[in-house]
């Protein structure tokens, strides 16, 4: 017999970057999340490699995955992986978005929040932060709606502190006191 080993998915596999997790604290009282995992891209294929690496060493072989394919443009059967294959299943109706279901036959089942790739890296953190909170009652959707809110008062509020800084009120045009003298003038 004759094996075939394809040397572009070795060579890829060698300069991923490491996975970007956070893990709730062994011992902490259970949540709806077990941690977060932030991957580089969408790309299925490409990234469970790396995921899989830090996670069949701290939790047992990963044998199976599920996500949600919205946020997955191609959702592949199987991922060769470090030793071993990982089946990757998917459920568009009973599968929160952002999460990331992971199981072992030895271990057991974890959910970790899926941080978009595109994502900044201070939101970034703020979610790996909530995501591994001991005892978090907030799904992977809550979490991600939250920092959307965070975002947008944020950037409210920067659009009204360069308001002001600009001179505010008083130079935009078409303000109440160029309304009035133009108003007057005619």
């Amino acid at each position: 017999m004759t094996a075939t080993i394809d040397r572009t998915i070795t060579s890829e596999r060698a300069s991923a970057s490491p996975a970007r997790l956070s893990f709730t604290p062994e011992g902490s009282p259970p949540g709806l999340l077990d941690g977060a995992w932030w991957p580089r891209s969408r790309d299925l294929l490409r990234e469970l490699p790396a995921l899989t690496d830090v996670l069949d060493a701290r939790w047992g072989r990963i044998t199976h995955v599920t996500v949600n394919p919205t946020r997955w443009p191609v959702v592949p059967r199987k991922v060769p992986v470090t030793g071993h294959t990982v089946h990757v299943g998917w459920f568009a109706e009973e599968q929160d978005p952002n999460k990331l279901i992971l199981l072992s036959y030895t271990a057991g089942r974890w959910d970790l929040l899926v941080i978009p790739p595109e994502t900044g890296a201070a939101a970034a953190a703020r979610l790996m932060s909530a995501a591994a909170a001991p005892g978090g009652l907030r799904t992977a959707s809550a979490l991600m709606a939250s920092e959307d809110t965070t975002r947008h008062a944020q950037q409210a509020l920067w659009r009204e502190e360069e308001w002001e800084t600009d001179g505010g009120a008083a130079s935009a045009p078409g303000n109440a006191a160029e309304l009035l003298t133009s108003a007057r003038g005619r």
